[in-house]
């Protein structure tokens, strides 16, 4: 079958030009329905690289089945980004009739935005494919996420090869993710609730109780003589363990729930959790916070404090640093907390692999946190180059911004 090539001499007169131009108009749509019924093999396309051909590997009948049975979007684009070959799902994708998809320009469903992403990856695209998310331009006005996968095609003979696109639909995944994250906050907010239980427990049972012993212990050191001097030594000893004991389940009782949260503010809890943390580990924390413009809202305060809680363990345990600094800040009509440390650092590429999720948990909780409040959680580290983490959550759109 030959290659078909719309070419024909345009006359030279206004009225010669104009049917000329409907001459090549019709080929040009006689083309297209060949091309849809199967009965070309290849195209010839005039661009900035002069006549290329394009063998349209699509012709076969069994190649034909498999791609307009796919429930994906299946698209082949020449490097000047224009449809070669479009299936049936990706034009019922952008709700267009597949006549109007094929010849024209891929671009045209995309956003600026979008372009702009897309381009570098297709001039790089390799053998191994890469993969970016978009919200295509549907035909109706509305905006359908998808994921683009991009392979190279084979040359077969082209001066430049081809590009594969495959369009997956995202929209169920974006709804399920959704239910997953609104399953996870609810499961977070029951686990909140819980911990404020455990922690009024100890706060009003488990500490007085051990109050009253400490006070009994007391009673009974006062009591020996310095006769029963081994007795008393013991009795002494005793009432220091116990008075040791009281001290940590009032540190686990506040760190389950700091009730003074609700009453002194983000601030003052952040230094006092800083001072004991120091205080046990030996790690110098410096916490430098600015003065809000607004208090931010109660779940706000407790994910930034929960936050600032995990950084702080993931020093303890992985961190291997030195020092500390920590800020809180309000950055126009966000609140943004920052913790950095000077230790050992890690690569962000290959954290999840290499440590087979020791403390990415914690990284992902962090990020959830930050997410339910409508903020984001970045983090920036390298070997031996100490870890940032910082959280911004935007404040009530009525609050007052900062000077």
């Amino acid at each position: 079958m030959k290659p078909v090539r719309p070419s024909r001499p345009v006359p030279s007169s206004r009225a010669g030009e104009l049917a000329g131009l409907r001459l090549r108009l019709a080929e040009a749509e006689g083309a297209l329905r060949a091309i849809r019924r199967g009965e070309v093999d290849s195209v010839v396309v005039t661009g900035k690289q002069g006549p290329q051909v394009f063998t349209l590997q699509g012709a076969e009948h069994a190649y034909r089945v498999l791609i307009e049975s796919m429930n994906e979007g299946a698209v082949t684009l020449t490097v000047d980004k224009m449809i070669l070959y479009a299936n049936q799902c990706f034009a019922r994708m952008v709700k267009c009739p597949l006549e109007q998809v094929m010849g024209g320009s891929f671009r045209r469903f995309l956003s600026p935005e979008d372009r702009a992403v897309l381009r570098p990856l297709l001039k790089r695209a390799a053998r191994t494919g890469s993969k970016l998310q978009v919200l295509l331009r549907v035909s109706d006005g509305s905006r359908l996420p998808v994921q683009i996968s991009i392979r190279r095609l084979e040359k077969n003979g082209f001066s430049r090869a081809p590009i594969g696109l495959v369009v997956t639909d995202m929209t169920e995944a974006r709804r399920t993710e959704e239910l997953l994250r609104a399953l996870t906050q609810r499961v977070v907010q029951v686990q909140e609730a819980e911990r404020g239980s455990v922690a009024l427990e100890l706060h009003d049972n488990i500490t007085q109780l051990l109050i009253a012993v400490l006070f009994s212990s007391q009673a009974l050191a006062d009591k020996l003589s310095n006769h029963d001097g081994a007795a008393k030594g013991e009795a002494v000893k005793l009432r220091a363990m116990l008075g040791r004991t009281a001290e940590e389940v009032e540190r686990i009782s506040r760190n389950l729930r700091p009730s003074v949260l609700d009453h002194v503010g983000l601030a003052a809890v952040l230094r006092d959790a800083g001072r004991e943390f120091a205080t046990r580990t030996g790690v110098l924390v410096k916490l430098d916070c600015d003065e809000l413009a607004v208090r931010p809202p109660a779940g706000t305060e407790l994910a930034l404090y929960r936050i600032f809680q995990e950084a702080l363990k993931n020093v303890e345990k992985h961190a291997g640093a030195r020092r500390v600094t920590a800020s809180l800040r309000q950055r126009g009509a966000f609140v943004q907390l920052t913790v950095k440390d000077d230790g050992v650092g890690f690569d962000t590429k290959h954290h999840a692999a290499r440590r087979k999720g020791k403390g990415v948990l914690g990284l992902l909780g962090m990020g959830e946190r930050a997410a339910y409040e409508g903020g984001v959680l970045t983090v920036k580290s390298g070997r031996h180059a100490g870890t940032e983490i910082k959280a911004r959550i935007p404040l009530p759109p009525d609050a007052p911004l900062a000077a």
